[in-house]
């Protein structure tokens, strides 16, 4: 009875709240997934490069670190911004 006195006065079962904590959550995992793909796929590449060319090993490891690291860094900045619009 309860329940249909509010769904009659037009309130919502989740809020505005819950969907944002939904959309944030559901951004985590979007971002986390996507991170893990495209590490995945840098190092995928950079052993491939390392064991066709063993002589430009520093080379490509280097540059597959500076990768690694730029896709971190985008990574965590996207689940703070996820986080900031979980909580607010």
């Amino acid at each position: 009875m309860l329940e249909a006195n509010l769904l009659a006065e037009g309130a919502t079962l989740i809020g505005d709240a819950g969907l944002a904590t939904l959309g944030a959550t559901i951004g985590m995992g979007l971002t986390v997934a996507g991170a893990a793909m495209g590490i995945g796929n840098v190092a995928g590449s950079a052993v491939q490069a390392m064991a066709r060319q063993p002589e430009a090993h520093s080379r490509v490891f280097s540059t597959m670190l500076i990768a690694a690291a730029l896709i971190e860094g985008f990574t965590f900045f996207a689940l703070i911004i996820c986080l900031i619009v979980a909580f607010r």
